[in-house]
Formats: structure tokens, C-alpha cells, sequence
């Protein structure tokens, strides 16, 4: 029984990168604090045409994606408004967006898993129980299904952002991201389903993106108890995607620009009785930006995934470091006591806060799977809104 409003519901399929995210942005344009009261919220569920490469609001494109390789293969490129990591869109990934007008009672991080929560609705739908990382992903067993981002603009409106991974051609993904350490091949195909999931693998079947579009479309009326209604953009929102594709979405110097944060890494080993287990880890002044840890692993950990998760933006101390390690990890993970990951984890963080006076312009890897790099590079990540 719907207790509110109708929300106004829109669909696309093929869009291309820059009319896309410039769809997504106009649609603030009624939900500033200076517009009156505040329509009903907006649910868009859309997909991107084959293919395009996107990357964080903070991060260089140019290192993260591989443009001669986009060129060649006709995947658009573009930068969005939400900060995270790089991700390859198209049918096989469903594009969500809710706009709003922002709640002056919560935190970020509280906005973003109020809305995500349409998206647990929707997978719960087609029968697949996804819960939060800590700060930005939506996890099945430990994999990674979807990713979040938010943002808030200046005249009070809220960009809520997900893109759900129902399938993923990941060797079109490892030629289009910049991934240093992973090439195209087998061993690289199997590390990055490690650590991620696809609606179609959970199902057993393959779907495409608009497959399951009705599922999560009726998630958000779940639970939000909300009646959709389709609708179409309103001549004042076309106008704005017109100018924000011009100013923005198509413009190079959007495109192209490079972050202004930096951030160092650094890295250590870890024996174990399963191998040798190299860990890097990245910090931003006193927290802890990244951690990855890699092994000649048959099947990553289940509490690895988890452990780094929970680091990121954690404090870079020793102290906050064991603590998560304690929390995620089990006796059986990695085969050493949990004091004995802390403490490598600590190693890394410590040498890179050492080296972090000697940045250049940064990265924060894709989306799909977080970037190896070696001791001492200097790579920029994401500030500000949370991303996906």
C-alpha cells in the first residue's frame, strides 16, 4: 500500500556515457532547497550502450583507463559526478539513480544505505540476500555485486548512484581498465571473480541488465511503499542536460582533468603456511585509503574481501589496524593468527606514510577489483562524496 507521493520512474537502455551521467545530474534540478517544496524522489534504471569506461569524480582518467583501447574497441569514456573507483558499464550492468531532495537530518553515509536499500529489496526479489561493506559496496558471500556512490550538491539536492553487476565481460573489463599486475588472461579472469559477483552467476543463467529491471523497480516500492509512475524528463531538466553536457559530460577538460588529492602506498609480506601473501596498502594523511591483499590463492578468504573493506578510511594506527583485523578475520583465513595480518598491514601503512610527502597525480583502481601497486608509487584517490 503506497504511502506517499508516486515517485516518477524512468528507463533507458544504450545510453551513451556523457548523455547518461548528464541525464542523471539534471534531474537535481527541482530538488535544490531554493525550488519550493520538494517533488517526490525520481528512480531511473538504465543502461549504458556497449560499452563505456567511467571513473570517480577524483580520479586521472588516463591512468585508470586504457583510451587507446576504448578508441579502438568504440567504448565511450566519461567522468562521474560520485567519487570511487573505475567501472565498465553496459547491458550487463543496470545503471540506478534516485534523485532527491537531501534529508538535513542525516549523515552521507546514512543517505546512501537508506536509498541502497531498494537495491537489497530488488536482489531479494530474484532471491539473493546482499548485504553492506562497510562503506560503499553491496556484498553476496563476500563479493562484490554493486557498487554505491552519492552526490550532494550545493543547492540541498541528493544523487544517489548504483551500478549492479547482473553480468560482466571481465576480459573486455581488463583491457578497458588500467589495472597494473593484471593482464588479460585465465589467472587474471579467476582472481577478479575472487572478489566479485554477478546476478547472472548467482542465478545460474545469463541476464541482461533490463532482465531484471522490473525486480528492482519493484524493490523501491517495497520498501520505500511507494506506487511508480513512468514518466519522462521535464522541459526545464532537458535544458539543464543540454548545458551540463556541454559544460561537463562532453567536455574534455571534465573528462580528462586530474584529482587534487594524493595519497602513498606502500607494501610487505606476510609467510603463511598456504605462501607468501603481499599486502599494499595506501594513506591520505592520518587514515588508511586502500588495502590489498594478494597470494597464490586457490580461493581468496572469505575475510579478506572484508578486512579490506573495513580499513578503508580507517585510522592508520596500529591499534585501529588489529582491531579491524580481529573483527574480520578468522582462525583459518590466511592461516596466522590475526595479530600476525595486523601486523604486515601496519608495515605497509607505516612505509607509505613515511613516502608520502613525494606524490604525483593518484589513482583508486577500478571498482571491480582494487589495484596492486609497488612500494613507494604515490596515486591519488577519491574525496568528498562517498562512490562507488
Amino acid at each position: 500500500m503506497s504511502t506517499g507521493a508516486p515517485w516518477r520512474y524512468l528507463t533507458a537502455d544504450g545510453v551513451a556515457a556523457a548523455a547518461g551521467l548528464a541525464t542523471d545530474e539534471a534531474l537535481l534540478a527541482g530538488y535544490g532547497r531554493g525550488a519550493g517544496r520538494a517533488p517526490a524522489p525520481t528512480l531511473r534504471l538504465y543502461t549504458y550502450r556497449p560499452h563505456c569506461a567511467l571513473v570517480g569524480r577524483y580520479q586521472s582518467l588516463e591512468d585508470e583507463v586504457d583510451v587507446a583501447f576504448c578508441e579502438t574497441h568504440g567504448l565511450d569514456v566519461g567522468r562521474r559526478p560520485t567519487g570511487g573507483g573505475a567501472i565498465l558499464m553496459g547491458p550487463g550492468q543496470l545503471g540506478v539513480a534516485v534523485a532527491a531532495r537531501a534529508a538535513t537530518d542525516e549523515t552521507p553515509r546514512q543517505t546512501l544505505r537508506r536509498w541502497a536499500e531498494g537495491v537489497v529489496a530488488g536482489l531479494a526479489r530474484l532471491g539473493i540476500a546482499a548485504g553492506f561493506r562497510r562503506k560503499n559496496d553491496l556484498e553476496v558471500e563476500g563479493r562484490k555485486i554493486a557498487g554505491l556512490g552519492l552526490y550532494l550538491d550545493p543547492a540541498g539536492a541528493v544523487l544517489f548512484h548504483a551500478s549492479l553487476l547482473v553480468d560482466l565481460d571481465v576480459e573486455l573489463m581488463l583491457g578497458a581498465l588500467r589495472i597494473p599486475g593484471l593482464k588479460v588472461s585465465d589467472k587474471a579472469v579467476a582472481r577478479v571473480e575472487e572478489r566479485v559477483t554477478t546476478v547472472s552467476r548467482r542465478l545460474g543463467r545469463r541476464l541482461a541488465a533490463a532482465d531484471v529491471r522490473a525486480e528492482l523497480a519493484r524493490g523501491f516500492a517495497d520498501v520505500f511503499t511507494v506506487a511508480l509512475e513512468p514518466g519522462e524528463l521535464t522541459p526545464a531538466e532537458t535544458e539543464r542536460r543540454a548545458e551540463l553536457l556541454r559544460e561537463r559530460y562532453a567536455n574534455p577538460e571534465w573528462v580528462f582533468q586530474r584529482g587534487p588529492r594524493r595519497s602513498a602506498r606502500g607494501s610487505a609480506l606476510l609467510k603463511t603456511p598456504a605462501g607468501l601473501v603481499r599486502i599494499f596498502v595506501g594513506v591520505q594523511g592520518p587514515a588508511i585509503t586502500s588495502v590489498l591483499v594478494t597470494g597464490d590463492f586457490n580461493l581468496v578468504p572469505v575475510g579478506v574481501p572484508r578486512l579490506e573493506a573495513a580499513l578503508k578510511w580507517c585510522a592508520a594506527t596500529p591499534e585501529a589496524i588489529a582491531r579491524e583485523a580481529e573483527r574480520t578475520l578468522a582462525e583459518g583465513d590466511l592461516g596466522v593468527p590475526a595479530e600476525r595480518v595486523a601486523a604486515a598491514i601496519w608495515e605497509a601503512a607505516a612505509q607509505a606514510m613515511r613516502l608520502e610527502g613525494e606524490a604525483r597525480p593518484d589513482r583508486d583502481g577500478a571498482c571491480y577489483f582494487p589495484e596492486p601497486v609497488t612500494a613507494g608509487v604515490r596515486e591519488a584517490v577519491p574525496s568528498g562524496e562517498e562512490g562507488g
